[in-house]
């Protein structure tokens, strides 16, 4: 092997260990042709340095915030993230218009045996419009319930750390 067979395969190998797991990635883009109503988009990873990516409230890493195209044109972005629970993480999608306006939250894996209602779609659905200038509140404009305190609030939490973080990138023109 040469030196150019080498260097296509390093790049090869480093293409495919990036990207969201393939058990999420398969949710995503479920949501993704149903949101945008597409079947065929890209979906490619934006990424922030680790200068910018340090003063952000939100975690950005290389494989988390993603543009969504359709034939050349910006659909919208995706962000794809874990959040604590009680003794656990949970995994959650959020699903951004070309403006960043929220059009769909969803939790992708949740792994505790308790407040999993946090997953259904008439309490997630009141994220939808959401934008960075929203500032959330658990138990004031972000409905309580009983049992998944824990989940409501870090979820709340991360919704509030993802809009201020777009605000902050969007102010930049990274997005």
């Amino acid at each position: 092997m040469n030196f150019k067979h080498i260097s296509i395969l390093v790049l090869s190998l480093c293409l495919f260990a990036f990207g969201l797991p393939k058990h999420l990635q398969k949710k995503v883009d479920k949501e993704i042709k149903s949101v945008y109503q597409v079947e065929t988009f890209s979906f490619d990873a934006i990424v922030i340095s680790s200068e910018i990516a340090s003063t952000l409230p939100s975690k950005f890493g290389k494989d988390n915030l993603f543009e969504i195209k359709s034939n050349d044109a910006l659909m919208g972005y995706a962000y794809v993230a874990k959040a604590p629970s009680k003794t656990d993480k949970f995994d959650y999608l959020v699903l951004l218009d070309k403006d960043l306006v929220v059009k769909k939250t969803k939790i992708l894996v949740y792994r505790e045996d308790y407040g999993g209602e946090i997953g259904s779609k008439r309490w997630l659905k009141q994220f939808i419009g959401k934008t960075q200038d929203d500032d959330l509140r658990y138990g004031d404009n972000v409905v309580a319930i009983s049992g998944a305190t824990i989940s409501v609030r870090s979820m709340t939490n991360a919704m509030n750390d993802l809009l201020q973080s777009l605000k902050i990138l969007h102010s930049k023109a990274i997005i």
